[in-house]
């Protein structure tokens, strides 16, 4: 897994978060004085429990929100997909048609948007699916299809909202294994909320550890393990080590 591939340098972003803090009214605070430096192509994953802002910090990122105090400044032309907890497909539409939905809503010519859409279709392992309806794909399936639809785009940067969070243990693995595997060939930043510190750990180049609301800074962790990492590394020595790391941590932003 090598996170250089296709991208250029001027095709990349990076993010400066200075002193951001949001309040949600009437007195709910969110997050609290937050500063963070993302470079470009990294992959990072903010882990804190329920609640702590994380999915607050993504949301200001992709400009859905604007912040109470700080600024968030990005380098670069970013290019920005989102993928939600929920796959939100229409059910009336084909996975097909579901994943061309973004360009089709960009007035993209029909041709060049169904290529885009099978292309994307296949980089997520879908392409005996193409013609499905949500209703008859699984939950990972699902998933897959809001993944595809995110890279039709081709962003340089990709956030993602604890998407694998209500999947089985199995099927969640098998599409982290899937998500490294994309974002190595593609070589774009991605930003992943998650709660699951093993999660956390596989996927990751650097892990930022939230406290409990309101949301701080406890740990920016960088990942000592290996650039590739096969499903088994899950049972390493060092894989529990990390592990260990990021637990202590969420334990005293607990306190």
């Amino acid at each position: 897994m090598h996170a250089a591939a296709q991208t250029n340098q001027t095709d990349c972003v990076s993010i400066a978060i200075r002193n951001l803090s949001k309040t949600f009214p009437p007195a709910t605070r969110a997050l609290n004085d937050i500063s963070l430096d993302i470079r470009p192509r990294q992959f990072i994953t903010l882990l804190g429990p329920s609640g702590c802002g994380k999915s607050t910090l993504l949301r200001l990122i992709a400009n859905l929100d604007t912040p109470t105090a700080g600024a968030i400044a990005i380098t670069g032309q970013a290019r920005t997909a989102f993928v939600f907890q929920d796959a939100h497909l229409l059910p009336w539409r084909n996975v097909l048609r579901n994943v061309a939905m973004p360009l089709e809503l960009r007035h993209v010519a029909k041709s060049e948007r169904l290529d885009a859409a099978r292309s994307a279709i296949e980089n997520v392992g879908l392409t005996d699916a193409i013609d499905r309806y949500p209703a008859q794909l699984s939950g990972g399936m699902r998933m897959r299809v809001s993944l595809a639809r995110a890279l039709v785009t081709n962003p340089n940067l990709l956030l993602l909202d604890e998407p694998f969070a209500a999947l089985d243990e199995i099927t969640r693995q098998r599409l982290d294994e899937q998500l490294l595997q994309l974002w190595a060939s593609r070589g774009i930043t991605v930003i992943f909320v998650t709660h699951s510190i093993p999660e956390a750990t596989y996927l990751s180049q650097r892990v930022i550890v939230f406290s409990k609301r309101p949301g701080r800074i406890v740990l920016d962790h960088a990942i000592d393990l290996p650039t590739d990492r096969p499903a088994m590394i899950r049972g390493e020595p060092a894989f529990a080590e990390q592990t260990r790391t990021l637990y202590q941590a969420l334990q005293q932003g607990e306190a």
